[in-house]
């Protein structure tokens, strides 16, 4: 079957123009929030709500989600790394000896934010909404919360997506038969990229990778490449279920008037997804080592579920109008 054993070694490059490079991770984090703008627009009309208030929604969204996605990474999964590098928390670069920045800052080198957690995200959103509350005291956060649920839903396939163009958060080895197997050559384990320009003497990243998967000269390196599941495709086509049932519930149902209802629906689905998909994906380091028996995606979804359960179940109390 063609699905059965496959090999992914795409750039993570879509196109670049002199300095500015368009990858496909950050493409798709921006088509996440086009979605999401786009979708609360139609609920906002829907609803009689302004578009300018719209507008600041949007605004609060990115920044929570960036802020809290990467506030979440450093405290959630890297902190040993970090509480000796603060520069680097809220910076896009990284210590590095034999780099310099900009030309004449040395011993940095500019990465970008390659550190993102999708609990941090989740938390950060609840606080900006909080915090949007606040600034138009005439919505109620659950019923911003009810609503915003639905683009996010999307927003996580989106996400998921672009780490599997990244060969990031990948799962765990698999045989070659298993439907869906995938070799990721760039798998920052497998064959990280000071290993691979070492092997093949080239000078660029892409072209040792391109030379590891169709040179024979190194296919015994290509051969001790496991296969593994691609975990990033199992959490995220189950976000496009979860994003299909909010959607349904909010515009085939009266489910929406029950205030928090849809965002116990969100946090119960969602989670529960990340939950399982954990069992076979890589680990992501964090504190599972000190906790055992969970990893530290499933110990950090295990609250959510639960506070989900409860808007899900607790007696209708209040109205979703504002």
């Amino acid at each position: 079957m063609y699905f059965l054993g496959f090999t992914w070694n795409p750039a993570d490059t879509l196109f670049k123009i002199g300095v500015i490079q368009i990858k496909y991770y950050n493409l798709l984090w921006i088509i996440a929030f086009a979605l999401g703008w786009y979708l609360m627009k139609k609920i906002f009309l829907k609803e009689k709500k302004s578009l300018e208030q719209l507008d600041s929604l949007f605004i609060y969204t990115v920044l929570a989600t960036m802020l809290g996605a990467r506030l979440g990474h450093v405290f959630f999964y890297d902190w040993p790394y970090y509480q000796n590098h603060l520069l680097e928390i809220l910076l896009p670069i990284r210590e590095s000896a034999d780099s310099q920045l900009f030309g004449f800052i040395n011993g940095y080198e500019f990465t970008g934010f390659t550190g993102l957690a999708s609990h941090g995200a989740a938390i950060g959103i609840i606080i900006g909404m909080y915090l949007y509350t606040r600034k138009y005291p005439e919505f109620k956060i659950l019923w911003i919360l009810d609503r915003i649920v639905i683009p996010v839903s999307i927003g996580a396939f989106c996400v998921r997506l672009g780490n599997f163009f990244n060969s990031e958060i990948n799962g765990k080895p698999v045989e070659k038969s298993f439907a869906l197997a995938t070799r990721f050559i760039r798998d920052s384990d497998d064959m990280p990229a000071y290993k691979a320009l070492s092997i093949t003497q080239e000078k660029t990243v892409n072209a040792a990778y391109n030379l590891i998967e169709k040179d024979p000269r190194f296919a015994e390196y290509l051969e001790a490449i496991p296969y593994r599941h691609p975990a990033q495709l199992y959490e995220g086509f189950c976000y496009i279920f979860v994003f299909a049932i909010l959607y349904y519930l909010y515009w085939k149902t009266d489910k929406k008037d029950k205030l928090g209802y849809l965002f116990g629906v969100f946090l119960v689905l969602l989670w529960t997804v990340r939950f399982f998909v954990e069992y076979v994906k890589k680990s992501q380091g964090g504190f599972e080592e000190s906790l055992g028996l969970l990893s530290t995606g499933q110990w950090l979804s295990i609250p959510f579920i639960l506070v989900g359960f409860y808007y899900i179940l607790r007696p209708k109390t209040g109205t979703s109008k504002k």
